[in-house]
């Protein structure tokens, strides 16, 4: 895969990048599944806006994914690599030996033409989905099941993959790109490899238009706002808040928890991520 770097002929153009999708063999998404993406601009139902600074953009259409990968013992095909506007990884689209169509999180070093499929007694190669006690350690996997037949929710993001660290009884232990250690039961699924798209994370967006096309709208910061708008708004000149960073509401920005204590998967814990520099294994 590679970056166009543009030349700096205007403000917008300097320091900015874009992928060249040297890897995508198709524009033409699967109309059978595809759906169509009905905006709310960071809105509830009752119109009241849960989440600043979301609205407008490109219109999207969503791509159906089959995370659970539960099409066991039929061969499929890689037909196609398409490009995804709601994530930003690529994916597949396989043609099944029964005739049906589904779309799947794209593998990095999977080609159109290859064959996988998925179930307990597949090969371990790139792009098979297994139960996780069937997959070897040591190999990196990505879209991993917090529940059996529950779908993938873990390790979903271009580039990133996990590594199956040991296995303990009904209980396997996953290193998670964040450096989290975490034990998953045997049963639940994962597929094999890295995700694809790994240069993601090194695209310059270069202007704020770039933004607005994404539906991200302008940020503003809270000790510019007025005291009516914001706790860290007003004061003589140009203040720094005069009080710990906050929402809107409140809430403090840093130092606080937000993950919630009663999570039925933090006892499946074993190593916190913002632990990770310590011995952490090199993925």
């Amino acid at each position: 895969m590679a970056i166009r770097v543009y030349k700096p002929t205007s403000a917008g153009r300097r320091n900015s990048s874009v992928n060249e999708y040297s890897e995508l063999t198709s524009t033409v998404p699967e109309k059978s599944l595809c759906r169509r993406i009905k905006k709310n601009g960071g809105r509830n139902h009752h119109g009241v806006t849960t989440s600043r600074f979301r609205g407008g953009g490109a219109r999207r259409i969503y791509r159906i994914i089959d995370f659970k990968r539960d099409k066991d013992g039929v061969p499929a095909k890689v037909a196609t690599i398409e490009y995804d506007p709601n994530r930003n990884c690529f994916i597949s689209l396989l043609h099944y030996a029964d005739g049906e169509k589904r779309y799947i999180l794209a593998p990095l070093r999977i080609n159109v033409g290859d064959f996988i499929e998925s179930g307990l007694s597949c090969d371990p190669k790139v792009g098979n989905a297994m139960p996780l006690q069937a997959i070897p350690t040591g190999l990196e996997v990505h879209n991993i099941e917090m529940t059996a037949g529950q779908g993938g929710k873990l390790v979903r993001g271009a580039g990133s993959a996990a590594r199956i660290l040991a296995k303990e009884g009904d209980w396997v232990t996953v290193v998670l790109p964040s450096g989290e250690m975490r034990s998953v039961r045997k049963e639940c699924r994962a597929t094999i490899g890295r995700l694809s798209n790994a240069d993601h994370q090194n695209i310059r967006i270069g202007k704020a238009g770039r933004k607005r096309h994404m539906g991200r709208r302008p940020h503003v910061r809270g000790k510019a706002m007025n005291p009516v708008a914001h706790p860290m708004g007003g004061g003589e000149g140009r203040s720094n808040g005069g009080r710990h960073p906050c929402s809107p509401t409140g809430v403090l920005a840093k130092g606080g928890k937000t993950r919630n204590p009663r999570n039925p998967s933090n006892k499946r814990i074993i190593r916190r991520r913002k632990n990770k520099r310590q011995g952490q294994l090199v993925l």
